[in-house]
């Protein structure tokens, strides 16, 4: 940097070839980027899951067997989901992209002497950056010169106000972490929302304090999927019990009935019957038309793992400021000085309270970047017909007293049209106010005690007051006027109005919500209370930096809200949750909550005002920033288990027929049932029943008034596997007790074929309404509206139909000419079945709750 007595290094900066040299050597001024996911990167991601190399490992099986239309179907249905999931992701991604787009941030330095604009990657250290009201600031920095600054770090630190900064001539160059007021230092991401200033960058890129929270994010790894693990052992399972009975079935037909070829094309055929392909297609279509479901509710899922989280969440941990609340100040309360006072934001019709607001706006800047001062202005403006207003329309600035240590107020001094004396507005801090009113002593004891009670309720507190000026000049100093006190205003980040009735569905789902912010105790307590938080104990960051692991877990597990938090304690408090068996949903948008983010089970970022970083730490975004969309994707998460659970078990129930309807000949000695083009038909039912019927189901009627269910609960535990194996005997038990009566009393074997193919068609229906629902009724699981369940039964129906009527297919089935009574019959089993089932369904409802 060039120094010299005549020019101070400040005016002019580095020199080009110095900037260009330090840019080589210590790189951009901006953090990693991530890699991007392009559509063949996520293609090859999917195909890397064990659940498509098992479908196209299935294909392969059948197509080295000589079936090639089955290879074909089962290798589509595996395209079919890769592209719906591929279409949903890179989707993401694209919204992700365009949300990095937005803005990109420049800086104003000077160089060479030189004022100019350049790229905020292009800032290094030692330049000097100008700060100016309603700027991003480019980069880590020492203040040299400040103005009235005041910055906005809310990204960094959680706080809903900006922060006061000062200049410390003796500060050292070593940065210390955001928070506070009258700190030398400005941060990278901040925003300035008052005044102005000079600066020296004194850090960039990875070396500033955003930079190190993205640091901490790399050495974070992500939680394993569960469900895709449980899949995986549950096809090792099924695919052993399938080779099994493709052996027995192998082994007893060359018994007895000697032909071992035949027994190899039985035993394969039934071998293909048993392939275990609907669980990773069930899996995989219901998690990315889950992802589509989400998305609807304008709620981006970026992992697909993250859906499966959602219904065993059991605490949400959210951030304070954007998330909770709207992230903008408005005015909450207002008081005289005559003691009256009017909460909301609206302005009685009294003229006390009207000067309060027109001379707060008169004390603040033409042009507002802070948020109170926009408040405060938002507020004059919905106001009509005011004779202050009046008074002042027309007026000049004449002159601003800015914010200054000693005297922690503005004052602006306005010249209106005409003679009029000059009217001169005050506001800032209560006690900086009252000492240019020159309050007495008991005056300054009510403006005290009237500003903690407000301060009590979490609100940020200003005093406004007024005087005139007449005569020539001005003063060189606001504390030679005699101002006479207005009033004051209390500040809030109102809390978002569906927040309420959301942490109350949380908590009746027995989902604990516990606040994580970077703000102040009293105002953690006020938007707990108003969120209807439990705020039995707040707990501070200096409480948790002096506990170790244990303590900090006893500590999350009994409290709610937790206020002045960095984001290493943050990371600490949701770590603290998960050792102690919780699963973890965190929300948050900025910088500090990225971390944590990545920490939790379900990282929750916001799209619309949220950082780059926080929003490549989640597997969740949320489009409308809005916190009433985690309930609703938490409900939808839950939704997609329930039906997923409902598709196994029917899985489960749809095999014990087929089956046992396999080995019954053999054991019998009685004509085989099943050939491969019988399967295949079978097929077509069961695997767009439990993909598509199953996954459009509406959620059960108190599916948000359960608790979480356990992570380590298997996705398909003991009594779900019993209930569906009681189905599927049931079913057996019909369609095998048809077909040995049918026999027994000399009908054809081609009629017998029929007669009990369809008897097994018709009870799969009758399962297909029975796991519809674990609670409801009958009468409700029939007449509730699914599309996708009403084209199939149509579409198999006709199909069916096809087969028993048309001579030319139904000679292809090998099947006999059935009679109006042999459907009456087969009408009367299925029929049976259902009542059966529904009889016994109450029993083990509350087994398959549990």
């Amino acid at each position: 940097m060039k120094t010299d007595d005549s020019t101070p290094a400040r005016l002019t900066g580095l020199d080009e070839s110095e900037s260009r040299a330090r840019l080589a050597a210590e790189g951009p001024n901006e953090l990693p980027q991530p890699d991007r996911r392009t559509p063949l990167r996520i293609v090859l991601e999917v195909l890397r899951e064990p659940m498509f190399a098992l479908l196209i490992g299935g294909g392969a099986i059948y197509l080295l067997l000589g079936d090639i239309k089955e290879a074909l179907i089962l290798v589509a249905f595996a395209l079919m989901s890769i592209a719906i999931t591929v279409v949903q992701e890179t989707r993401t991604e694209r919204v992700l992209e365009a949300l990095r787009n937005l803005a990109s941030p420049r800086a104003l330095v000077i160089r060479d002497g030189v004022r100019k604009r350049i790229s905020g990657r292009e800032v290094v250290r030692g330049d000097v950056i100008l700060l100016v009201e309603g700027d991003r600031v480019p980069a880590d920095a020492l203040l040299l010169e400040a103005h009235d600054l005041q910055t906005d770090e809310s990204l960094l630190t959680g706080e809903s106000v900006p922060v006061r900064k000062l200049v410390t001539p003796d500060a050292v160059r070593a940065m210390v972490a955001p928070g506070g007021e009258d700190l030398p230092y400005v941060y990278s991401g901040s925003l300035v929302v008052r005044g102005g200033g000079i600066a020296e960058v004194v850090a960039t890129g990875t070396n500033s304090q955003m930079g190190k929270i993205g640091q901490l994010l790399h050495r974070l790894e992500p939680e394993p999927p569960r469900l895709q693990t449980q899949t995986r052992r549950l096809v090792r399972v099924a695919a052993m019990g399938g080779g099994a009975v493709s052996v027995i079935v192998m082994v007893l037909y060359g018994l007895f009935r000697g032909g071992w070829l035949e027994a190899l094309l039985a035993g394969i055929t039934i071998g293909m019957s048993m392939l275990p392909e609907e669980f990773p297609v069930v899996l995989t279509v219901f998690m990315a038309m889950g992802a589509w479901r989400i998305s609807r509710a304008r709620v981006l899922t970026r992992r697909s793992t993250a859906i499966e989280a959602l219904g065993s969440a059991t605490v949400l941990c959210t951030d304070k400021t954007g998330t909770l609340t709207e992230n903008r100040m408005s005015v909450a309360e207002l008081r005289t000085a005559e003691g009256e006072w009017h909460r909301g934001d609206t302005v009685p019709a009294v003229q006390s309270f009207r000067d309060v607001v027109t001379f707060g706006v008169l004390a603040s800047a033409p042009e507002a970047f802070d948020p109170m001062e926009r408040a405060l202005r938002d507020l004059a403006n919905s106001l009509s017909g005011q004779e202050s207003h009046s008074r002042v329309s027309g007026a000049k600035l004449v002159r601003t007293y800015g914010l200054r240590p000693e005297l922690l107020a503005v004052t602006q001094v306005w010249a209106p049209e005409g003679s009029e004396p000059l009217i001169v507005a005050a506001k800032g801090a209560p006690e900086a106010i009252g000492r240019l009113c020159r309050l007495s002593k008991s005056e300054s004891t009510d403006l005290e005690a009237s500003v903690d009670a407000m301060a009590a309720e979490g609100l940020r507190v200003l005093a406004v007051a007024r005087t005139q000026s007449v005569g020539p000049g001005l003063p060189d100093a606001p504390t030679e006027f005699a101002f006479t006190l207005l009033g004051l205003v209390g500040f809030a980040d109102p809390l978002r109005a569906s927040v309420p009735a959301a942490v109350r569905q949380c908590q009746s789902a027995g989902i604990r919500v516990v606040m994580i912010t970077g703000d102040y105790p009293a105002t953690a307590i006020a938007i707990a209370h108003q969120a209807s938080l439990s705020t039995n104990e707040v707990v501070t960051g200096d409480t948790i930096g002096k506990q170790d692991s244990a303590a900090l877990i006893s500590c999350a597990r009994r409290s709610s809200v937790f206020a002045r938090i960095v984001p290493e304690q943050k990371l600490r408090i949701v770590e603290a949750l998960k050792a102690d068996g919780q699963i973890v949903a965190m929300t948050g948008d900025g910088v500090n909550d990225a971390p944590s983010l990545k920490a939790a089970h379900i990282g929750i970022a916001m799209g619309g005002r949220g950082t780059d970083v926080a929003r490549e730490a989640s597997s969740i975004v949320l489009l409308d920033d809005d916190f009433g969309s985690i309930v609703t994707a938490i409900r939808l998460g839950r939704r997609i288990y329930d039906n997923l659970r409902k598709a196994m078990g029917f899985i489960v129930a749809v095999h014990v027929p087929i089956a046992g309807l396999a080995l019954l000949p053999l054991l019998l000695g009685l004509p085989i049932i099943f050939s491969p083009i019988h399967i295949a038909f079978l097929e077509l039912v069961i695997d767009p029943v439990c993909s598509l019927v199953f996954e459009a189901e509406k959620e059960e009627e108190d599916i948000m008034r359960r608790p979480p269910r356990s992570p380590a609960e298997p996705l398909l535990p003991l009594p779900l596997i019993g209930w569906g194996a009681l189905q599927g005997a049931l079913a057996f038990a019909m369609a095998g007790a048809m077909f040995v009566f049918a026999l027994g009393n000399g009908m054809p074997a081609d009629e017998v074929r029929a007669l009990t193919f369809v008897a097994l068609i018709l009870g799969i229906f009758s399962l297909i309404l029975v796991n519809r629902s674990f609670s409801s009724s009958l009468k409700l699981a029939v007449l509730r509206p699914n599309l996708a369940l009403l084209s199939i039964l149509l579409a198999v129906c006709t199909v069916l139909g096809l087969c028993l009527w048309v001579p030319a297919v139904r000679e292809l089935f090998r099947f006999g000419e059935l009679h109006l009574d042999d459907l009456a019959i087969t009408i009367g089993s299925a029929l049976l079945i259902l009542v059966a089932l529904e009889l016994l369904k109450p029993l083990w409802r509350e087994r398959l709750r549990a």
